[in-house]
């Protein structure tokens, strides 16, 4: 297993999302493959959002392979051999910024649900009507790619569904590598109708260091903690609500970070933002977690 240093009984800042950093700085990301485009057309970007969350506080980079599969860039007309180095190339941008900065750092190498490829909101149901050997067959061959760039754990995310959380446990213990699991849940549930409890106790295997939610309503985080099997990683969005009658967001990204130092006194071992969180909030998420 990779360094103990991703083990944690204290709040370690994370950094926010990295879509809405990206398209702060002017980039369009409504095609399929979202932020894993910016891997082949600029690349550069990337690191300079992993250098401004690194700037604000943040202890984790989260790199841009989210979204990124060899299926989906096949599907953009890019081949596997290139599909495969873009991937890694997701940790090599962020381990070379880390390396910047030096001290504690961790690269997190994302992870991804199935859902994600499909570019259609499978991502937010689960249930997506494949089987298991699907889905083990999907994550497998990007786990060992992820693996082998040299992250310091895995950052396995947004997940809705026990079903698919069964299988990567199942892989993170054959390959032996260090993760977080995080699923995206509502209502105390995961996004498809799974007590929380039921998802957290799949986390008994030592390569899960942390579980936890993200992509999530911040008021779904402190009930989450309480039920969490080990340390728990919590980065929900900002607290902002989208209106579709208006297009545009309402509300405060101050909710997070009013927040988070309870969550740290609950027992949060990582904290930090998902969905239109940006540098700022991690600054400020930061500030309020230095002296918990």
């Amino acid at each position: 297993m990779a360094s103990e240093s991703v083990h944690s009984e204290k709040g370690i800042v994370l950094d926010g999302g990295l879509s809405n950093a990206l398209e702060d700085r002017g980039h369009d990301l409504s095609d399929a493959l979202w932020s894993a485009r910016l891997l082949k057309d600029a690349p550069e970007e990337i690191a300079a959002v992993h250098r401004a969350y690194f700037k604000a506080g943040a202890m984790v980079a989260t790199t841009a392979s989210y979204q990124a599969s060899v299926a989906g860039f096949a599907q953009a007309g890019v081949g596997v051999a290139e599909a495969e180095r873009l991937i890694t190339s997701s940790v090599r941008i962020a381990r070379e910024v880390r390396d910047e900065f030096g001290g504690d750092r961790l690269v997190a190498a994302s992870v991804g649900p199935y859902g994600a490829i499909l570019a259609d909101g499978s991502e937010y149901r689960g249930r997506y009507g494949v089987s298991a050997a699907a889905l083990r067959d999907f994550h497998g061959p990007r786990l060992e790619l992820l693996i082998g760039a040299g992250p310091d754990l895995l950052a396995i995310e947004t997940i809705p569904d026990v079903d698919e959380a069964e299988v990567l446990v199942q892989l993170l213990q054959e390959l032996d590598f260090p993760a977080w699991l995080s699923y995206s849940a509502a209502d105390g549930q995961t996004r498809a109708g799974q007590p929380l409890s039921a998802a957290f106790a799949l986390a008994t295997i030592d390569q899960v260091v942390a579980v936890g939610l993200n992509c999530c309503a911040p008021e779904e985080v402190a009930p989450a903690i309480a039920l969490a099997t080990k340390p728990a990683v919590v980065y929900p969005n900002s607290g902002e609500t989208w209106d579709a009658g208006t297009r545009s967001w309402t509300g405060s990204s101050a909710t997070l970070t009013n927040l988070a130092p309870a969550w740290a006194a609950a027992g949060a071992a990582y904290i930090g933002g998902c969905c239109r969180v940006g540098p700022d909030d991690i600054r400020v998420l930061a500030s309020a977690l230095s002296d918990v």
